[in-house]
């Protein structure tokens, strides 16, 4: 059961912010942050209310099945209804202690994807870009904004690198999970012989922050500008649009030429930068935190293989839940991507819930 106390101090502190938002009172940043506390307890709060209800219902129908004054059949219909109200306490009562998990702080933000290729050569580049196609395509599906960074494309149509961000709530909770290493296996376009070649892109997903989570000093930076290139080295403008924004104190640099104004391109670089230093942060603070916890979970560094798509047998395997589905075409088209993170969701909320209950 979940404590009362707990749900108590729940209910109490969204009627306080409803009270203080209503009130015309608080303006400025504390609306804003106000407001954002309020949208995020009132799912919560549904969900509290819907237990309260279905308990109470529950117990009412326990009282009327053990008086013996009632009508046998009315007891025992009431002992039916007490039977079917138990499991949707518990299944409330699951999805409760779901939504009172403690969250990454990350989670609502909008995500910025880094595919590069691996090893493989022109395979893995091609492989890349199917990779970058496929997270577009989820984006869309879900509602979100995709939009390409900067993008260093190879001579066979595939990509050496290139970064896209996704513009959405709660966009970086759901394609954190895409972080690691992905495997292909298929006879590439440049394969005479029909053999089967392994090749692999790596894919890296960062949180993109509010402006108010990293500060940036100036005297930090050195700002590069220079022409913009093509595939080939080909200058694609005359004018020095491209940006080149180094972080001195960490080493960081991170480069733009997508657009033909420089100072879009700056502003482009600069978000980009603040998504790695807001990274390194997280690491830093996770760290701290996980200590031991570390040698127990294996290092989690991004350089393990998470996922396998083989063209062969129309087969992806995500190894990290041991999922196998047999329609690799739709996967990476983006339409059924989101069942394999769908499960990488369940399983952390599983493990998490866990850990919650041995540690309470």
């Amino acid at each position: 059961m979940i404590p009362q106390a707990k749900l108590v101090r729940l209910a109490d502190r969204f009627a306080a912010l409803e009270a203080e938002l209503a009130s015309g009172n608080v303006g400025g940043s504390d609306y804003g942050r106000l407001s954002k506390e309020h949208a995020d307890l009132a799912p919560i709060i549904a969900t509290v209310e819907a237990y309260r209800s279905a308990v109470q219902q529950q117990k009412d129908a326990a009282a009327l099945a053990d008086d013996q004054s009632v009508d046998p059949e009315m007891r025992r219909l009431a002992e039916e209804e007490q039977s079917l109200l138990k499991q949707r306490v518990a299944i409330i009562e699951h999805e409760l202690k779901l939504q009172l998990l403690p969250k990454d702080a990350a989670d609502n933000s909008s995500a910025i994807i880094e595919v590069r290729a691996g090893t493989g050569g022109d395979e893995a580049a091609l492989f890349a870009a199917d990779l970058l196609r496929m997270y577009q395509r989820y984006a869309q599906l879900q509602g979100w904004r995709a939009e390409i960074l900067g993008i260093s494309e190879s001579d066979l149509g595939g990509i050496k690198e290139a970064t896209l961000e996704v513009d959405g709530r709660g966009a970086y909770a759901k394609l954190k999970f895409e972080s690691g290493v992905h495997r292909v296996q298929r006879v590439p376009v440049t394969e005479a012989g029909g053999r089967i070649h392994t090749s692999a892109a790596t894919v890296a997903v960062l949180p993109e922050p509010a402006d108010v989570d990293i500060v940036i000093n100036d005297k930090d930076l050195r700002i590069d500008v220079y022409r913009a290139q093509g595939a080939g080295g080909q200058h694609v403008n005359k004018t020095e649009s491209a940006v080149r924004i180094t972080h001195l104190p960490t080493g960081i640099a991170v480069a733009q030429q997508t657009e033909k104004s420089q100072h879009k391109n700056k502003a482009q670089a600069m978000k980009l930068l603040r998504a790695k230093l807001f990274e390194i942060e997280r690491d830093r603070i996770e760290q701290a935190r996980a200590g031991e916890r570390k040698s127990m979970v294996g290092s989690g560094d991004r350089s393990e293989r998470i996922r396998t798509y083989n063209f062969a047998q129309s087969r992806v395997t995500d190894h990290r839940v041991n999922l196998t589905l047999y329609k690799l075409d739709r996967i990476l088209a983006g339409d059924d991507l989101g069942e394999i993170i769908d499960a990488l969701v369940a399983e952390d909320q599983a493990n998490r819930l866990v850990a919650a209950e041995e540690s309470a």
